[in-house]
């Protein structure tokens, strides 16, 4: 491989690292993905422009093949955590209209029962504040809902607004609000659970190359040094590992848009 090839090939891979290496709007916001991003970015330009100074193109691209798989494994197992942390959120809000009825059935009044519902739950904290000095609670909540996993206190602050406005009984509306949240958190329960299958099954191919490359060796042949030494190697690593990573992705983002009902 030339040394020009093996450069334009070590951009184009820096550039797809670049792109990767920021988690998507769904998982985090613009001043936390410029933050995230932001290391990838420095550490692999500073480490691609070393090794081209030092005269060997071929490690350049084996440095950003490697760094590019690193991009996209981070970026799935941020998704994972992000996709895990909102189902935490869903739950706790579904857990707050449950104990916030209870409270009003024993005769506790709003405020004082939002307090106790609210619990340990530091993003309440503020709407507790709120209904306890008589403020818009309806607003604070929906304030709220830009967490991610929150946006089901819109109903939330819905219910309470109507109740608020009609004279309703708050405790009925909000425990019909959170029998209609439980029963949407247990069919994502049943997707997630039909989902399960396909994720494991992209997972399994995504480890079969490299236990043929196991076997390959073991059987005599030198598949790493054709990968890793040659130019028509490193392109097929190069092209191989894209793919792998691009079929993760793809897979990951059709079972997350299923989740979400999309």
């Amino acid at each position: 491989m030339t040394g020009a090839v093996a450069t334009v090939l070590a951009v184009v891979l820096a550039a797809a690292a670049c792109a990767l290496a920021l988690p998507g709007r769904a998982s985090l916001g613009g001043g936390a993905r410029r933050a995230r991003g932001t290391p990838y970015l420095l550490g692999g330009g500073t480490l691609l422009v070393a090794v081209l100074a030092a005269g060997s193109p071929r490690l350049a691209v084996l440095a950003v093949i490697g760094l590019v798989a690193a991009a996209v494994a981070t970026r799935l197992v941020a998704r994972h955590r992000a996709d895990r942390d909102e189902a935490v959120v869903r739950g706790r809000v579904v857990e707050l209209c449950a104990t916030l009825h209870a409270e009003l059935v024993s005769g506790q009044a709003p405020a004082a029962a939002l307090e106790r519902a609210a619990g340990d739950w530091p993003l309440l904290a503020a709407v507790t504040r709120t209904a306890a000095t008589g403020g818009d609670v309806p607003a604070a909540l929906r304030d709220l809902t830009g967490t991610p996993g929150a946006g089901d206190l819109r109903v939330v602050a819905a219910a309470w607004q109507v109740a608020h406005r009609t004279g309703h009984g708050l405790g009925d509306t909000v425990v019909r609000v959170g029998e209609e949240l439980r029963a949407t958190e247990q069919t994502r329960r049943v997707v997630r659970g039909e989902l399960a299958s396909a994720r494991a099954t992209a997972r399994l191919v995504a480890v079969l190359p490299v236990l043929a490359l196991l076997m390959g060796g073991s059987a005599g042949a030198d598949p790493w040094t054709f990968l890793l030494a040659t130019p028509v190697g490193l392109g097929c690593l190069a092209g191989g590992l894209g793919f792998l990573l691009a079929g993760l992705t793809w897979i990951e983002a059709l079972a997350r848009d299923v989740e979400r009902g999309r």
